[in-house]
């Protein structure tokens, strides 16, 4: 099995691997051309995403600056709209619904260490992302490997309240010091935004120092 074959089936694989490399320069250059071109030029900067993507909707907007590792592994919806300095590391697939509104300065990272020092010197991996249809999401915000976003009608930027929990029944699984959470919680969908991932990661940062897990939300 090619290493690439490897990280699109979120198996452990070498980035430094000649094929994944070569591609990931193309990558590059793409992104490159295309945070270099005039704003106005929107027609060769969506022949420039179309390049990059596996698949877009026909009206998107993707404020400069943005940057991928690979591109084919990105998939957007119609009307997807992001803000400047977009980053989306697609290892492995980052799928977007339609009517996708992402804020300034936010991240969709596919790619993960190994938690031994050892292993982690020479491989790593990557687990999907998905975002559903009509999702908003604040400035600032990480969405970590393994992450689903279930659709969702708005976001706010202001802190969860008992009414973003149930009645809805999106369940979220907080890590605990040695694994998984056994009591899932709830929250609409509707909610999700820059402060309730915060919120998430207030929780993770309770874990080991070195411990990694992610949190799913769909």
């Amino acid at each position: 099995m090619t290493e690439k074959a490897k990280m699109l089936n979120g198996e452990l694989y070498d980035s430094s691997d000649k094929q994944l490399v070569d591609e990931l320069i193309k990558a590059k250059k793409l992104c490159n051309q295309y945070n270099n071109l005039c704003i106005e030029d929107i027609e060769k900067g969506n022949e420039i995403i179309k390049k990059l993507f596996s698949k877009t909707g026909n009206e998107f907007m993707i404020m400069p600056n943005f940057y991928c590792d690979y591109g084919f592994n990105i998939e957007i919806g119609e009307k997807f709209y992001s803000n400047h300095n977009l980053v989306i590391l697609d290892a492995n697939k980052v799928t977007f619904g339609n009517n996708v509104q992402i804020g300034p300065n936010c991240g969709f990272y596919t790619s993960g260490h190994p938690i031994d020092k050892e292993t982690r010197r020479k491989v790593e991996f990557a687990k999907p992302i998905v975002v559903g249809n009509d999702v908003w999401i604040g400035g600032n915000v990480c969405v970590m490997p393994g992450v689903t976003i279930g659709d969702a009608r708005s976001g706010s930027q202001q802190s969860p309240t008992p009414s973003c929990l149930p009645p809805f029944s999106t369940p979220i699984s907080p890590p605990k010091r040695n694994g998984w959470s056994a009591t899932p919680q709830a929250i609409d969908p509707r909610c999700i935004s820059l402060l309730h991932f915060q919120l998430f990661y207030a929780i993770m940062r309770q874990t080991k120092a070195g411990d990694y897990h992610h949190v799913r939300i769909s």
